[in-house]
């Protein structure tokens, strides 16, 4: 996946989470899987971004489990 697919997939889980939150209704249970969606993104555009600037490849980065990303401090 390229960085800006990566993009893209953010911004369309960010905007998804926006809905939930104006719509009002009781979705803790969707709200948390984007959360976790969402880290699970970040962290591996970070990946790619760190692999490029160490001159590695950035396609050789992958996506974490959602449990190990999921409680990293930012």
């Amino acid at each position: 996946m390229a960085d800006n697919d990566l993009l893209a997939r953010i911004s369309a889980l960010v905007a998804e989470e926006h809905e939930l939150t104006a719509g009002g209704v009781d979705t803790a249970a969707r709200r948390q899987q984007l959360e976790e969606q969402l880290d699970q993104c970040w962290d591996l555009l970070r990946q790619r971004q760190a692999r490029r600037e160490a001159g590695g490849d950035p396609r050789e980065a992958h996506a974490r489990p959602i449990d190990q990303v999921e409680h990293y401090q930012q």
